[in-house]
C-alpha cells in the first residue's frame, strides 16, 4: 500500500470512528432523558458540532429536533403511566414558548458573526454560542453531581399560592436557554417543579420531558425556513436517541437513578471542560 493511500486509509478510518462514536453518544443522549427526563440533551451540540462536523449555530437548530421528538416519546411515556402534572406544563411552558421565540427570531439572528477583534484575534459568533453552552454545561454538571436531596426539596417552605410565580421566571429562562442552544433544560426544569411544586420525582421527569418536547418543538417550528437540513444525518441521530430513551426507562427499573445521576454529571463536567479548552485554543 502507497503511502497516500495508507493516509487516505487512515483518515478514512478515523472519520467513520468519530462519526460511529457521534452516534453511539446519541443513545447515551436517549438514555439520560429516559433515566433521569434531562442531562443528555447537553451533549447535542457538541456532539454534532465536534463529531460530526455540524456548523455551531445550525446545530442548535438540529439539537431543538433532536431533543424535540426524543423529549416527546419520554412524555408520552410518561402520560400513559399518569406521571404527567398538565397544570405545571401550561404554567411552565407558556412563557418559556415566548422567550424561545423571541431567542430564534430576534437574538440569534441579530449576533453578528464576528462579536469583536482583539488583534489578531477574532471573537466568532460560533465560538461564543459554544462557550455559552460550556457554561450551561458546567452548571448542569453541578446540579447532577450535588444531586439536590428530595426529601429536604418535599420539606420546602413554598406553598401552593405561590406556584404560578416560582414557575413564570425559570419557565422564560429556559425558553431563552432553549432558543439560543437548542438545549432542553431539564437540569432546571427538574429542582423547579420538585421545590417549587413539590411533584413527587418521578412526576417531575415525565412533566419535564414534555415541557422540554413542547420548547423544543416550537423552536424547531421557528427556526424552519432559516436553514438547510441534513435529514440523512438528522433522522438516524433522532432514531437512535429515541431508542435510547425505552433503554433508559429499562435501565431505570433496575439500578440506583442518584448514582447514575452523578457519575453522568461528572461526565458531562469533563465535556464542559473540553469545549473550554477546545475553543479557547482552537
Amino acid at each position: 500500500m502507497q503511502l497516500p493511500a495508507f493516509i487516505h486509509f487512515i483518515f478514512q478510518s478515523l472519520f467513520i470512528m468519530t462519526a460511529l462514536a457521534g452516534y453511539i453518544i446519541a443513545m447515551l443522549i436517549g438514555i439520560s432523558l429516559g433515566l433521569i427526563g434531562g442531562g443528555g440533551s447537553i451533549l447535542t451540540v457538541p456532539v454534532l458540532v465536534y463529531l460530526l462536523g455540524v456548523d455551531p449555530v445550525l446545530a442548535t437548530t438540529y439539537s431543538l429536533f433532536i431533543v424535540g421528538v426524543t423529549s416527546l416519546v419520554g412524555g408520552t411515556k410518561a402520560y400513559l403511566n399518569k406521571l404527567v402534572d398538565f397544570r405545571s406544563v401550561s404554567l411552565f411552558g407558556i412563557p418559556s414558548i415566548l422567550t424561545v421565540f423571541i431567542a430564534r427570531h430576534f437574538i440569534l439572528p441579530h449576533i453578528p458573526e464576528i462579536l469583536f477583534t482583539l488583534g489578531s484575534f477574532q471573537a466568532k459568533k460560533g465560538s461564543f454560542l459554544m462557550m455559552l453552552f460550556a457554561l450551561l454545561m458546567l452548571i448542569a454538571a453541578v446540579s447532577m453531581i450535588r444531586n439536590y436531596d428530595k426529601e429536604t426539596a418535599s420539606e420546602n417552605i413554598h406553598t401552593p399560592h405561590d406556584r404560578t410565580l416560582s414557575l413564570l421566571v425559570p419557565g422564560l429562562l429556559i425558553g431563552l436557554i432553549t432558543g439560543l442552544l437548542g438545549a432542553g433544560g431539564g437540569f432546571l426544569i427538574i429542582p423547579a417543579l420538585v421545590l417549587f411544586v413539590k411533584l413527587p420525582m418521578k412526576t417531575a421527569v415525565g412533566t419535564s420531558l414534555l415541557i422540554i418536547a413542547i420548547n423544543a418543538s416550537f423552536g424547531f417550528v421557528f427556526s424552519i425556513g432559516h436553514f438547510y437540513f441534513n435529514w440523512a444525518l438528522l433522522l438516524p441521530f433522532t432514531s437512535l436517541a429515541v431508542v435510547g430513551v425505552f433503554a433508559g426507562g429499562k435501565i431505570a427499573e433496575h439500578m440506583n437513578n442518584d448514582a447514575l445521576k452523578k457519575w453522568f454529571g461528572w461526565f458531562v463536567l469533563a465535556m464542559s471542560v473540553y469545549v473550554f479548552v477546545k475553543e479557547i485554543f482552537s
